[in-house]
């Protein structure tokens, strides 16, 4: 089961290809996703990298947290399921 990670900190600058190198270092790279703003397509600081293992997981874990990548130091966790958000068009203050 391959296994999420959150990498936050990023320079804009940083690619899918570059994290898929640096993670490679640590075992199978599933996946690499850098999000980046749906209007301008600029990354938004931080990705998702799928590990194959939990123990690869914990290898990249330890081998980067708070590496030096671009000259940010990156953070390096594993990925929580997304919050739910609420509709703020709804239920909100209403004008009076």
């Amino acid at each position: 089961m391959d296994i999420k990670l959150y990498v936050g900190n990023l320079s804009f600058s940083t690619t899918e290809d570059d994290l898929r190198d640096l993670f490679a270092q640590a075992g199978t790279v599933t996946s690499v996703n850098v999000i980046r703003h749906r209007d301008s397509g600029r990354s938004r600081g931080f990705a998702f990298v799928e590990m194959s293992t939990q123990v690869e997981a914990e290898t990249a874990i330890s081998m980067f947290s708070d590496y030096l990548l671009d000259n940010r130091e990156i953070r390096v966790n594993i990925a929580r399921p997304r919050e739910e958000r609420s509709d703020r068009r709804r239920g909100g203050r209403r004008r009076s």
